[in-house]
Parts: C-alpha cells; sequence; structure tokens
C-alpha cells in the first residue's frame, strides 16, 4: 500500500497554463501545454483535451499536475509533467479545476 511519502514524492503542484499548440504528430488529438509552476519552472505537456477546450481558454488557466514523473517522450516533444483530469461518460479528459484561484500561485504544492 502506498505511503503519505510516496504521495508527496509525486509533486503535485498547481499551475498555470501559458501556451497552447497544435500537436498534430500526437497519435490522438492533442495539444501542447506550456505551463508556470513559479519556482519549479515551466514545464511542458502533451494533453488530450482537444474535445472539451479551444487554446485560447485555456491560457492563464490554473490546472493540476504531476510534477514528479520521468519525461515521456511523445512522437517529437518531451512532456515533462502529466495534467490531471477526470474521463467524462464519453470518455473526455475533463481538467480538474480549482475550488477558487485567490491566493493561489503557480507551483503552489497541493496537500
Amino acid at each position: 500500500m502506498p505511503t503519505y511519502g510516496d504521495f508527496e514524492k509525486l509533486g503535485i503542484l498547481a499551475g498555470k497554463i501559458e501556451r497552447v499548440e497544435d500537436f498534430p504528430e500526437a497519435n490522438k488529438p492533442a495539444y501542447k501545454l506550456w505551463i508556470d509552476f513559479g519556482d519549479a519552472g515551466v514545464k511542458k505537456s502533451s494533453a488530450q483535451i482537444t474535445k472539451l477546450y479551444n487554446k485560447e481558454d485555456l491560457i492563464g488557466r490554473m490546472v493540476v499536475a504531476v510534477t514528479g514523473f520521468p519525461p515521456k517522450q511523445i512522437a517529437n516533444f518531451v512532456s515533462e509533467v502529466l495534467v490531471l483530469g477526470i474521463l467524462d461518460s464519453d470518455n473526455n479528459v475533463v481538467l480538474l479545476k480549482l475550488d477558487s484561484e485567490n491566493g493561489i500561485e503557480p507551483g503552489a504544492k497541493i496537500c
């Protein structure tokens, strides 16, 4: 059974999406995301969220991501973090949303 220490190693942080690009080379429809995690820096992620989100609406949005996994090569792009979401009844990824963004800075640790 995982321990609390295992949970802490995952490095789950809040981040703000700074840049979004189409990712036509991916096997499944996806965007390339650049996410600001404050002191942890800007990290890249590939996210299969094209069905429910357009690029313009994602800019400036706060997301929750796992930063403690090793980078993963996806086509010609290295994804450094895993953006968290939940599958809806149609298997579309719905991004986790913060209840409030007041006082939440990029890089805030999920506890």
